[in-house]
């Protein structure tokens, strides 16, 4: 009499391998569209295996989250960045109990680990329109680096662009629209496509530097080699960041990102009278302000949406070649004061 043979069902893992881990890596990174997020998620979860791999054989709980929490603390961490890390862990457990890696019991422990609060509100940093014209005015561009380095800055100062945005620039993006020059259908962060204006003499900078570069089409801002040649078909971000900080230091500026001329950009506008919508629709937060319009306009027919669009980019625009440049001639007031 042949005895039926009883099949055992694999149990899930409770201490996760280095092999189980970059399984899961993967599997995050695959699951991410967006390339910066993926650069950011990969070495999140780098930081948290070498962290999981130096400690003794632990099981992959929340009791483990949690201290790795407590290590990131300790380390004076922002709590944006110790968020941060702790979502890339909690990606880890969801994906490593999909693929079968992970009791679903740990798993959603891990998930209901809680992030740190944030008390407060970071001010950030932004120019005064003394120190964008000194930003502006500091370098006269005599090579061909040189024109590059001006029309990116520019570019930041003048559009308010991100990182990303300025070096996915192309040039058949640049196009003119009612006699004013913009970036059109600009796709931003999240995939956000927005309309971008470019003052005129933002535009010029830009010229001047395809110009000698015979960049006619591709990507706008490309490195240049040790010859004084353009090379290739881009640029890396470490690029950007240091062209930023040989401008500030020219001018006499310090700890100047990228981002704080788009805040620049932001507060120029506002102190030259731009509106909070205009604003938003130049940094691409506008969403919402249209929605609500388009909202209120759908219950009449005859209301044409898309000219509503266009009508606060020729707006914004005017905004931005006209008072943009009164802001820039404008000393503060404090120095008026004195």
């Amino acid at each position: 009499m042949s005895k039926s043979k009883s099949r055992k069902t694999k149990a899930p893992k409770r201490v996760l391998a280095l092999p189980d881990l970059e399984h899961a890596k993967t599997a995050v990174l695959n699951s991410l569209t967006s390339v910066s997020g993926q650069r950011t998620y990969d070495h999140a979860i780098r930081e948290f295996v070498a962290w999981y791999c130096s400690e003794p054989r632990l099981a992959f709980n929340r009791s483990v989250v949690l201290r790795y929490r407590i290590h990131l603390e300790q380390r004076k961490y922002a709590p944006a960045t110790i968020n941060l890390r702790l979502a890339a862990v909690r990606r880890i457990a969801y994906e490593a109990a999909d693929a079968g890696l992970l009791s679903p019991e740990l798993a959603a422990g891990i998930r209901r680990v809680k992030g740190v609060r944030r008390i407060g509100v970071r001010l950030g940093n932004w120019l005064t329109p003394e120190q964008g014209r000194r930003l502006l005015e500091s370098s006269a561009p005599s090579s061909v680096r040189d024109l590059r380095d001006h029309a990116m800055v520019a570019m930041l100062i003048g559009c308010g662009l991100r990182r990303a945005e300025l070096l996915a620039l192309r040039v058949e993006s640049i196009q003119q629209r009612e006699e004013h020059w913009v970036i059109a259908d600009l796709i931003g962060k999240a995939g956000h496509v927005r309309t971008v204006p470019i003052p005129i003499w933002v535009k010029s900078k830009v010229d001047a530097w395809l110009a000698p570069a015979a960049v006619t089409r591709g990507p706008v801002f490309r490195a240049i080699n040790k010859a004084g040649r353009v090379w290739g078909d881009g640029m890396s971000p470490k690029v950007l960041w240091d062209v930023v900080r040989t401008a500030a230091a020219r001018a006499g500026i310090d700890k100047l990102a990228p981002h704080d001329q788009r805040r620049t950009c932001a507060r120029l506008c506002h102190l030259a009278g731009g509106e909070l919508d205009q604003i938003q629709f130049l940094l691409g937060r506008y969403f919402f302000l249209l929605q609500k319009q388009e909202q209120k306009d759908s219950d009449d027919p005859t209301k044409d949406v898309s000219a509503y669009r266009f009508d606060i980019v020729r707006v914004e625009n005017k905004m931005i070649q006209e008072q943009w440049d009164s802001a820039m001639k404008r000393r503060p007031r404090v120095a008026a004061a004195n």
